[in-house]
């Protein structure tokens, strides 16, 4: 991309919850000199952002855009290296942005946890975004951040040990943070395309349904989401139970889109799982086994709900609304460790660990959103060839590790 851009990096949709959260990050993230903009539908509101941000965003310019407004979309992505947006459900408002990126060969990065948008991206704008030379990154926070980082340092240590492709990789995940009604309303998103168009729901089931060609991925048989298990089962020094991960359905597709688009480098046995702890107490069997049927109950009832009018009303009136989110002192309290046990065709085993602190959903989801747009703004000279719809560790891999890392994110791999 020829750095004639007005901008390094636009945010868009800096007035919402996640949004203003990145924005506060960047302003002590970014370097000195960069050029950012905060960009979104209403002047008013990014005015009194960019207030509230202090005398250090006085010099950011303001872009109203709106998702709708195609012609205004394609202005901002012309104007700017990168993208960063906020703007979700990315499944009912995000295409017309990845269009206007792709078309522009603008970078891109987003917080989509929706494998029906990723697809949609993939098939309508992938061929486009390679053309120009623009790198659409999806799922650049929580999800799947740590999933697709852990799972790709452990295989740059195995090359740099010589031990083998991978094959059984599980990811455990433990946690403490809130759920925001931007996460629900993306879920919402979702069921109300699958009970429009029910054949959707194989995007949601298929484990390779983000593969760039699912001839060439592994034939390792059923990879499932749900859990009960003992951990020892995972790895022998583990004690107590694990269940289901609500967010693993998606995470796993965004790795072995990883491995796919990387050639499939993780290896032709490459099987791979999430969990989450269920912790060690004498209660643990019965919470893993609430958290799996939680799962799987909720699951059913919002798909049923969505179906009919008076289903939606009911969700509109009992879960939390767009917009919202954890408080401040829930945010920063907040903390999350991810445990990936991954096997080698050697026999190898190696443990990596991926932490940070804050509500891992919102504070540490902001500091992932923006250290991607910053990576994805300045360290092209580090990041691999790649261009199209791609995952983080395809796009940025070490470059985006090296800066997470000295945000204070505890990101290594050691041999078992």
């Amino acid at each position: 991309m020829a750095d004639n851009r007005e901008f390094d990096i636009a945010l868009f949709g800096a007035t919402g919850f996640v949004g203003k959260l990145t924005a506060e990050y960047l302003l002590d993230a970014a370097p000195s000199d960069a050029r950012i903009a905060l960009a979104g539908r209403s002047l008013d509101k990014l005015t009194k952002v960019r207030a509230e941000l202090g005398p250090k965003a006085a010099s950011w310019d303001l872009v109203v855009a709106d998702s709708t407004d195609q012609a205004a979309l394609d202005a901002l992505a012309a104007r700017t290296k990168v993208v960063v947006t906020t703007v979700g459900p990315y499944l009912r408002y995000g295409l017309p942005l990845v269009a206007a990126c792709a078309k522009a060969g603008t970078h891109y990065a987003d917080l989509t946890g929706e494998p029906l948008f990723i697809r949609e991206a993939i098939d309508t704008y992938h061929d486009e975004a390679v053309r120009t030379g623009a790198k659409i990154v999806n799922s650049c926070g929580y999800d799947s951040i740590p999933s697709d980082l852990s799972v790709y340092q452990v295989y740059r240590t195995s090359v740099s040990d010589n031990t083998g492709e991978l094959t059984d990789t599980t990811l455990i995940a433990s946690l403490k943070g809130g759920v925001s009604g931007g996460t629900i309303d993306s879920g919402r998103a979702m069921m109300e395309a699958i009970a429009a168009d029910s054949s959707k729901a194989s995007v949601l089931s298929h484990p390779y349904s983000l593969s760039p060609d699912k001839s060439m991925e592994p034939d390792v048989g059923r990879q499932s989401d749900q859990a009960l298990q003992r951990a020892s089962g995972i790895d022998p020094s583990l004690d107590g139970w694990v269940s289901t991960f609500v967010m693993a359905a998606h995470n796993t597709k965004i790795v072995r889109r990883s491995n796919g688009l990387l050639g499939w480098v993780y290896g032709k046995n490459f099987r791979y799982r999430e969990v989450m702890s269920a912790g060690k107490s004498a209660a643990a069997p019965l919470v893993a086994a609430g958290m799996a049927g939680g799962i799987v109950a909720t699951m059913a009832t919002g798909a049923l709900l969505s179906r009919v009018s008076a289903g939606r009303k009911l969700l509109d009136r009992v879960l939390p609304k767009p917009g919202t989110g954890p408080s401040e002192e829930a945010r920063r309290s907040g903390w999350f460790t991810m445990k990936t046990y991954a096997h080698t065709t050697s026999g190898a085993k190696y443990v990596a660990t991926f932490a940070g602190q804050g509500d891992p959903g919102y504070q540490a989801t902001a500091v992932m959103l923006g250290e991607s747009g910053l990576s994805l703004a300045f360290d092209t000279d580090k990041q691999p060839e790649l261009a199209g719809i791609l995952t983080p560790a395809a796009a940025m891999g070490d470059a985006l590790t090296d800066r997470l890392r000295a945000a204070g994110m505890t990101i290594e791999v050691r041999r078992a």
